[in-house]
């Protein structure tokens, strides 16, 4: 558990513009402290209206089924496939993907998506996937833990690819990779755009051409940012809206995110300090919370 201290040839831009933060502190929104089951809760996902996530890196190979209404876990579902860090989940309807990319001390030579294929509510471990692939900008595997900027925690999955957004320690940004789900051995992700967050990234996710980044700063400062999606998977070219969630004192360390037309769940993994911490959690914020 980590701890809080346009077209393929578009030409690769890092944006920052001023951003108006607004407040929506979503503590009131809590629906649930989570089962101690899922107390390193990484990630979050909708598919076929289920809501699911899962553990990050050490824990067991598997995906948990929660109620929507309470947070209770309603079904573990075993994967085939080992835990290294697993840190975001995300789906095209049919199948799971679950991205085995952390990397905080930037020594990865193994980053990994599992393709999992569902019948039903059921995993079809025997049809089970690796798509592999590596930053070509990174050179450098000396151990930075916490330093590295080719951390990610963050995907979602967009006209029949996956969009990596990385998790940058050092520079505060964010860079969309796009990974191309049918190539047969070890790619180079695709480098599109980048932007200034002045957070840590976490998780993503994306709904009606707009994608939501969520994560927190060393101060453990926690915010939600929501870009337009101005052309095809482009989503950079404007500054999004963004709102201070509050503190992971309080609320948890967010790391998971999932929207449908009634609105946002976000979670939180068990978060502690010297002074003070909370239990890893689930919210609801509804949509017309964050309408103008």
């Amino acid at each position: 558990m980590k701890k809080i201290f346009l077209a393929l040839t578009i030409t690769i831009s890092v944006l920052s513009f001023s951003q108006r933060t607004d407040l929506l502190k979503i503590r009131k929104y809590r629906i649930s402290y989570l089962d101690e089951r899922i107390k390193e809760t990484s990630g979050l996902s909708l598919m076929n209206g289920k809501l699911y996530t899962f553990n990050d890196s050490g824990n067991s190979p598997e995906i948990f089924e929660l109620d929507k209404s309470t947070g209770k876990i309603i079904n573990s579902l075993k994967i085939n496939g080992k835990n290294k860090d697993w840190e975001a989940l995300a789906n095209d309807g049919k199948d799971f993907y679950i991205g085995d990319f952390g990397n905080n001390g930037g020594t990865r030579r193994d980053l990994e998506i599992y393709k999992i294929p569902f019948n039903g509510n059921v995993p079809e471990n025997d049809s089970v996937t690796l798509i592999s692939f590596e930053y070509s900008e990174q050179k450098d595997f000396v151990p930075k833990y916490s330093h590295t900027d080719f951390d990610a925690e963050a995907m979602i999955y967009l006209n029949g690819k996956i969009h990596l957004f990385t998790k940058e320690w050092n520079s505060k940004s964010t860079t969309h990779y796009i990974i191309d789900l049918n190539h047969p051995d070890k790619q180079q992700a695709q480098k599109t755009e980048s932007f200034k967050m002045n957070f840590l990234v976490t998780d993503a996710s994306y709904f009606d051409k707009k994608l939501y980044l969520i994560g927190y700063t060393k101060k453990t400062e926690v915010f939600l940012s929501i870009f337009n999606e101005t052309a095809s998977g482009i989503f950079f070219s404007e500054a999004p809206k963004r709102y201070y969630l509050g503190s992971a004192l309080s609320i948890g360390q967010i790391e998971g995110i999932a929207l449908d037309e009634s609105g946002i769940y976000i979670s939180g993994e068990k978060f502690h300090s010297p002074i003070g911490g909370s239990k890893q959690s689930l919210y609801f914020i509804p949509n017309d919370r964050l309408k103008d």
